[in-house]
């Protein structure tokens, strides 16, 4: 992989000191946070790589625009921006706002899956999976086998099996599937990419079995700055017709806008059709507010009208790859296994190659995230058996495809140099590697334990 990392296509203007704690101290902070990332205090991290989920870094356009957020409970003007931007972007006619992504998942998913048994995906991440639970169905992936093979390269490793797919709707019966998602890009399987090519392919299969076919698009225009570096049919298309295409026949979406399009807070959910969308607005009203606001507040909607153009700038996009591919090249200078080739958002460590003598009930990749923190005071997170949870018919330990520790990146934050630091902590890591030790969990919530459990050292 070339070690090469291109320039912020910006400068900086406002700064926010950090604090490096001293090892001992950090010793004594995750042992009082249940050695779960979740529980650190934000002013006990150095660099911070648990979420790229609204942790970015606004624009000078996108703080101008808080100051002229309309507050008005009901037609507010930002609304009716966002409106525009979203459905000249997605080219869908209707376009609902909420606070997030998981809350976008919240009000629609039970209504695709009423009276259903299954949904299918390319990956679910952790909430799509909750909430397909907590709908009452059970959440299937379904993603092509190249993706578990984390040191070969391929293009698309977040497709969707479709031969596979085919398969699973003749066993469980399309009357019983009530969805078929692509998540773009494929998070859990390393932040990896699908072609509009697999994305056109998985919605005829869902169109031909009367299963409706959704997006969960919460980095659609990093996914459509792969396919334009990597699908020949778009290699001089616009970010913005890839996306276009991408969605094009999809019959909904959910997004947590917090990613592509660079804000603190805030959610859609597009769709096609115009009685869903009657039930999508009710549901928002009970649980997220008026149409008009969703959960949000004014200023933060102006923000999101304004992030959803700016995510697709392609210079921009080229800077956001490039910081994963420094990182990466990086660590496969220091021999630290990753998926690869690497994604979007984050570079995936393989927790399960770094560290082979901790079982997979002992959390391989909770244990590497915990490790990066003692060392250097980076917080990651799991990507693997521990965020998967237990099964939720037997409540036994699910074993996950994948033991990865991501490192996910926030917009517009870090530099270079932090990057080298999150390197340098790894290649430190890697030479003791053997002696350290895998973690059990000692309390733990049903559902999303991930955020919340309590572990201790096995």
């Amino acid at each position: 992989m070339k070690n090469i990392y291109f320039p912020e296509p910006f400068r900086i203007k406002s700064v926010e000191p950090l604090t490096i704690l001293k090892r001992e101290e950090r010793e004594k902070k995750i042992e009082k946070a249940g050695y779960n990332v979740f529980a650190l205090a934000a002013s006990d991290v150095y660099i911070d790589l648990l979420t790229d989920s609204g942790t970015g870094a606004m624009s000078s356009q996108q703080w101008a625009g808080v100051m002229l957020g309309d507050e008005s409970y009901a037609g507010a003007d930002c609304y009716y921006k966002v409106q525009d931007s979203a459905k000249k972007i997605f080219d869908m006619p209707y376009i609902q706002l909420v606070h997030q992504g998981r809350a976008a998942e919240k009000v629609l998913l039970p209504i695709l899956l009423s009276g259903k048994k299954y949904a299918i995906s390319n990956m679910h991440f952790d909430t799509t999976r909750a909430h397909v639970e907590l709908a009452g169905a059970r959440a299937i992936d379904c993603v092509v086998p190249q993706a578990l093979d984390t040191t070969t390269y391929y293009d698309f490793k977040g497709n969707m099996d479709c031969e596979r797919l085919e398969r699973y709707i003749d066993e469980l019966g399309a009357e019983n599937i009530g969805v078929i998602i692509m998540t773009i890009t494929n998070n859990s399987a390393g932040g990896q990419p699908v072609s509009v090519e697999n994305i056109r392919k998985t919605r005829e299969i869902a169109h031909k079995h009367g299963i409706k076919f959704m997006i969960d698009a919460a980095r659609y225009a990093e996914n459509s700055y792969f396919v334009k570096q990597r699908e020949r049919e778009f290699a001089d298309s616009t970010i913005a017709d890839i996306v276009k295409a991408t969605f094009e026949g999809a019959d909904c979406f959910t997004m947590s806008a917090k990613k592509d399009a660079i804000v603190n807070m805030g959610g859609l959910i597009g769709c096609r059709d115009s009685e869903l969308f009657e039930l999508i607005k009710q549901r928002t009203i009970s649980f997220e507010g008026f149409i008009t606001y969703g959960g949000m507040s004014g200023r933060d909607i102006e923000a999101l009208a304004q992030g959803l153009n700016e995510g697709l700038d392609e210079n921009y996009l080229k800077y956001r790859i490039g910081q994963m591919e420094y990182l990466a090249g990086r660590l496969e200078e220091g021999g630290i296994p990753f998926q690869s080739p690497v994604g979007g958002h984050a570079v995936f460590v393989d927790a399960k190659k770094l560290l082979p003598h901790i079982p997979y009930y002992e959390f391989p990749a909770q244990a590497l995230a915990i490790e990066l923190y003692l060392e250097a005071g980076i917080r990651a997170c799991d990507i693997g058996s521990f965020m998967l949870g237990n099964d939720p018919d037997t409540g036994k330990q699910l074993k996950a495809d994948f033991e990865f520790t991501r490192l996910a990146v926030p917009r517009r934050v870090y530099t270079q140099s932090h990057l080298d630091v999150i390197a340098d902590a790894l290649i430190n890591i890697k030479e003791r590697a053997a002696k350290i030790k895998g973690y059990r969990i000692v309390e733990e919530p049903p559902i999303l334990r991930h955020f919340t459990a309590k572990l201790a050292p096995v």
